[in-house]
This record gives structure tokens, sequence and C-alpha cells, in this order.
């Protein structure tokens, strides 16, 4: 699908005397058939995903977590993580009301098309994916700055647009009924690749009823989204990810770009330095380390068989599924190499993948696997010009949320039936029941569970920032998991990596575990301060535009 169409359908003109241009659209000349209907609908799906950066938005989210990270501070991306954000410098995910009003100019408008020239199912699916794009954009803000404004109405003025922030709670009430309309009334399965239908919809209320703990609905939904029978766990995890998997049974709904028309420009991000890559969001040591072993035992255990100087024998098939470390055979922009990011030089040259090479270079030695693997030979020459389509819902989500779900209402084996079905569909073996009895011990395996499986898509700030801590007896502690696992020093690991192609892949690099932290540090995080952090600020620009808004406290 491709989304584009003319500004000027998306304004309204006003005139004493008929002096509709015709050699342009106007909205005296436009919504004359089903046709222009769907024209103004595609205007919604312009950065729908997330409007202040698109599709990329996912990739740097990780990098505001323990898990990921990012070097240049694109968009403030990097202050997030460092807990540096200000009304001067943070993301701005304000932007989202750019898509609302796209949407409530369908909405208002829908009803000028003649009777005849639209069925009611078309007119259906049109307002069914307006308003599940307007639903998400309502609950999307309120996740990121808590109260907002219900924008339910085109603004006739400037002056109709300032209006006060509402609590958050009415309007994530709002945007659960748009949502819940559009499940009712959307289509089935979608008329183009693409575009949003009744799969899609119901993963969206998955996932936000997951956020705001809604657990009974969590599973209505994810069972609803069962019930189509159109989706099922992809057997080859990696290629859901590439261009030829780009028809998964497991996608719901991608964020869709075509190369040279509405090309996706940033597969540039996903790569190392050798290859031409920008390394714009990368993984840590702390990811790794939250795999078990292939015997199914944590590496903290005694008995894993763990060896902190080859961290990445004998683990978690995920693992290499997810993560690309020094050591792994690849094929490259230039051919077929093995990975290092640990030696400053090979074979007396200098080697561009090691982790201070260039800026260029990934700052703790991994990628992302994820839309990289199989190598950039998938892309363009350049990988700036794409027909590379992120995705936005997938089945192995909707079903860790289940899992989720199950964990907090106390259902152990239902959440437990569920993790055994992703972990053994992705090459991993069952959990041993035995180790997990407890609420605490299974809630806090899904959430680790849930992160390996989603890691790299986005998902974890927003989890660490709602999550509470439990003790291991299952009592709260008051605290968050972002105020566990951020902050403090974010460390690499540093040691060398043996060439030689006949060694295995899992045992080539050797970690010095006594190397210097100077030699280790990335960099220093600020503590996660509650409840500052747990909000994002309003940017000043959004103040100045609009007085009516109150910026968030501690942002003052």
């Amino acid at each position: 699908m491709t989304i584009a169409i003319s500004a000027c359908m998306l304004s309204a003109c006003d005139s004493f005397f008929d002096l509709a241009p015709k050699d342009r659209l106007t909205s005296e000349s436009f919504w004359n058939d089903a046709d222009d209907a769907y024209s103004a609908l595609t205007a919604c799906y312009n950065w729908w995903y997330a409007n202040d950066n698109g599709a990329k938005t996912m990739f740097y989210e990780d990098a505001y977590s323990d898990i990921g990270f990012n070097y240049t501070n694109a968009g403030n991306m990097r202050d997030v993580a460092k807990g540096s954000l200000s009304a001067a410098a943070a993301p701005n995910k304000w932007k989202q009301y750019e898509t609302i009003r796209r949407c409530n100019f369908v909405i208002e408008n829908i009803d000028r098309v003649p009777a005849d020239k639209i069925t009611e199912d078309q007119k259906n699916d049109i307002l069914g994916q307006a308003r599940a794009i307007r639903g998400y954009g309502h609950a999307l803000v309120t996740n990121w700055y808590g109260d907002a404004i219900k924008m339910d109405f085109v603004p006739d003025t400037d002056e109709d647009a300032k209006v006060e922030r509402i609590d958050a709670e009415e309007i994530r009430a709002f945007a659960l009924e748009d949502l819940e309309w559009a499940a009712d009334h959307i289509n089935e399965s979608p008329a183009q690749k693409g575009r949003i239908a009744k799969g899609a919809v119901y993963a969206m209320l998955v996932r936000f009823n997951l956020y705001w703990g809604n657990w009974d609905a969590v599973v209505d939904y994810a069972e609803r989204l069962k019930a189509l029978n159109q989706y099922s766990l992809e057997p080859n995890f990696l290629n859901m990810f590439t261009i030829a998997g780009q028809n998964s049974r497991e996608i719901i709904a991608t964020y869709e770009q075509v190369a040279t028309i509405y090309a996706y420009t940033d597969a540039i991000r996903h790569f190392n330095n050798a290859d031409g890559g920008w390394a714009s969001f990368v993984p840590t040591d702390n990811l790794v380390n939250m795999f078990e072993m292939a015997n199914g035992l944590p590496i903290d255990d005694p008995d894993s068989g763990y060896d902190p100087e080859h961290p990445y024998a004998n683990r978690d098939p995920r693992l290499k599924q997810t993560v690309i470390y020094s050591g792994m055979d690849w094929e490259g922009k230039t051919g077929q190499r093995i990975i290092n990011t640990l030696d400053k030089t090979i074979g007396g040259e200098n080697n561009a993948d090691y982790y201070n090479a260039a800026d260029n270079a990934s700052k703790t030695g991994l990628l992302f696997a994820k839309y990289a693997w199989p190598g950039p030979g998938q892309y363009s020459a350049d990988l700036r010009n794409d027909s590379f389509c992120p995705i936005i819902f997938r089945y192995g989500e909707v079903l860790v949320s289940e899992a989720e779900a199950y964990a907090e209402l106390n259902e152990l084996d239902e959440a437990l039936d569920i993790i055994d079905e992703i972990r053994t569909t992705r090459g991993h073996i069952p959990v041993d029941r035995s180790r997990y009895t407890t609420q605490a011990q299974v809630r806090e395996l899904v959430r680790n569970e849930r992160t390996i499986e989603l890691a790299g898509e986005g998902f974890r700030y927003e989890d660490i920032v709602r999550w509470d801590e439990y003790d291991e007896s299952g009592n709260k502690t008051g605290r968050k998991v972002a105020q566990a696992v951020m902050g403090g020093d974010l460390l690499r690991s540093v040691g060398t990596v043996n060439m030689d192609p006949s060694v295995p892949e899992d045992m080539r690099a050797t970690i010095n575990i006594n190397a210097p932290r100077a030699d280790r540090l990335i960099e220093t995080r600020g503590e996660f301060d509650v409840p500052r952090r747990l909000l994002f600020p309003l940017l000043q620009a959004e103040l100045d535009a609009n007085p009516k808004l109150k910026q968030n406290p501690g942002y003052e």
C-alpha cells in the first residue's frame, strides 16, 4: 500500500463564492465515492505507528532501556536512558496528534460520500481503520505522558486546538471505546497488505489492556484473535524479520514501505561499521545474560555450566536468533567473515568492526539479529532504499502478553503452557516446572521470556516502567523494575577472537573477565528517579503552541 495523499485533502476551505479551483483537489471536489474515502484514509497511515520518527522508533525505544544502547543521541534517544530528559531535549511523542487529526478528518467527512457510492460494509471498514488508528494514538500518548488531550474533532482554527489535558484514565477509556468499536465493525481480513483489520485491532486491545493491568481483557482479546485462525508462530524465527519472510503467518501488521515509492531508509542503522552501517541501536550484555543455558538453567545457577570466559557457548538457542556476537560466521557486504568486535586489529590490519574503530561501530560489540540476519545482501546497496516493513504486531507478542496476564491472575499452568509453546517453537526446551511453582517465580520467568521474545522490537522500556518490583515471597517492594535495572555503569565485554574457522563459532570469543573497568565502560546512566522518569516531558515548543498545556511533574 503506497501511503501518499495531497495535503489539501486534509483541510477545509470556506468561501463566499464557489471558487473551487479546477486544477487540484479540495474538500468541495472530494468525497465523491468510496475510492475518495479510502484515499483520505490512506493519509492516516503515514507514520501512524509513531509520528515522531516513524517505524525506526521501535528500535530506538529498546535503547532507552537496560537491554539496548544508542551512541549518537539521535532525537534525544540516548537522553532517555541517561535520565537527562528536559523540555528542551526529549523525544516528541506528542506529535501523535498529527495522525489523530487525520483520522478525525476521515471520521467527520465520510458521511459526505453519497449513499449510492459507498456500501455500509465499506463505510464500516473505513471508519474501523480510522478509529483504530485514532484509538491507538490516544493510548500511545497516555503511556508516555499520562494526562493528555482528547482530540475527537478537527479544529477549525489554531485557537480551537488549544485545549487542556484531562485525566489519563478518561483518555484511555476513549481509546478503548474506539478500539472496541473498530473490532466490531472492521473487516476480518485486510483488503491490502499494510491495512489494519480485525486481528490488528485485537492485538492493539491486547497490548494496551496489558499495559493498563486489565488482565481478563488481555486473555479475552488474545483468545478472540486466536479464534480468527489466521496466525501462528513462525517455525523459522528470524525468517519473519527478513524481506523474504514478510508474509509469515506470525505477522499481524507491519509498517508498510516500498522501495523508491515510500522507502524504508534506515536499514543502514541495523548494521555495523564494516558493512557500511551505523550501528544505531544495539543490544547490551544485560540482554545476553537473560538467556538461559541450553540445559534450561539460568547462568547464575551453580549447576548451569556457564563459563564467563566463553559466555556464548551452550546457551539457549534463542540467543543466536536475537544477538549477533563476536565469533559468529557472517555474510557481510564484502563476503563471508567472522564477526570480531573485540580485537583492534586482525592479521595486522585495522578492524572496522572493533567497538572503538569509529562512531559507526557498535559500542557494545553486539548487534540485534532481527532485520540484520542473514546479512546486508537482502537490502539496497546503500541500505537506504528498501521494501523493509517493520513488524508492529505479531502473534508472539500476543502470546507473551496473554502469558503475563495469566501469571498475574495466578493461573500458572496456563501461563507456563504458553511459554512452553514459544520456547519449543523457537528451538529451546520446555520449562522445568519443578523450579516454577509460585506466582512470584512464574511472574519473573514470564517477564524474562517476554523480554527475550520481543528484544529489539521496542517493548522493554515500557515494560520496566510499568512493572512493579516483587521480592522472592511475591510481595511488592514499592519500586518499579526500572529502578532496579537502570542506573549506574553500562559495561561491555572485552577480549579476543580466535579467527580459525575450524573452531566452533560459540567458542571463538574469549572474554577477559579481569579487564579494567575503564576498558569496559560504555556510559554511566543516571539513577531512575520515580515518579519523574515514569513520564516524558512535553517539549517547550508544544507548551508554547498551546499555553493551556501543563508540564509533567519534575520537568517544570
